[in-house]
């Protein structure tokens, strides 16, 4: 049986344009209003057997209301982003706009000083990678929303530049299916009756 890991997006701690490289601001009041309207549908997580989250305040402060009492793993915490930590991209790009056009086009660069995006791609993936191989073994990690890009990049065995073209917003789940180095995107719903034709 296939592992199942279900990715649940962090709450807010700030307006999406007031985001942060490296944020380690707590959720803001929207983001706790969030958290308290989608309860009832993320509670019913709290059933996996391995309950994780990335170490950012607002990750652990989102599994704590959701009742999963999660375990962080420094494996799941943001991108580095060396000397623009804390910077919107905004002022990153305002200080050194070569620099930031550097580090969009290619995946290798660290105008920053930190990590590159090939780099916590494969630093995502290889925790998924790692995850107990026990037989359909469901697990949910609460995680910042550039982790869980790279890990859906590395997943889909996607080209490193798909990272920038993945919106997870707020409190959404996305859910993997498989194991180490074979996965697939699940998406779910609700059952659609059909009719034969």
């Amino acid at each position: 049986m296939p592992l199942r890991v279900t990715f649940v997006a962090a709450a807010r701690s700030a307006p999406l344009l007031a985001e942060r490289f490296d944020d380690e601001r707590p959720l803001d009041q929207a983001g706790w209003d969030e958290v308290r309207r989608a309860a009832a549908d993320l509670v019913p997580l709290t059933a996996a057997e391995l309950r994780y989250c990335s170490p950012t305040p607002r990750s652990r402060a989102t599994g704590d209301a959701l009742g999963y009492a999660p375990l962080a793993q420094l494996a799941l915490r943001d991108c580095d982003m060396g000397r623009w930590r804390g910077l919107t991209l905004g002022e990153a790009m305002a200080r050194e706009p070569a620099a930031v056009d550097a580090w969009l086009a290619d995946p290798r660069a660290t105008p920053h000083g930190g990590e590159s995006l090939l780099a916590f791609i494969s630093r995502a993936g290889g925790w998924l990678d790692t995850r107990p191989a026990d037989d359909g073994a469901r697990i949910v990690a609460v995680a910042e929303p550039a982790v869980i890009r790279a890990a859906l990049v590395y997943a889909l065995k996607a080209p490193p530049a798909t990272y920038w073209n993945l919106d997870i917003r707020p409190l959404s789940t996305t859910t993997l299916t498989g194991h180490r180095g074979r996965w697939n995107l699940r998406f779910e719903g609700p059952a659609v009756r059909t009719s034969q034709l």
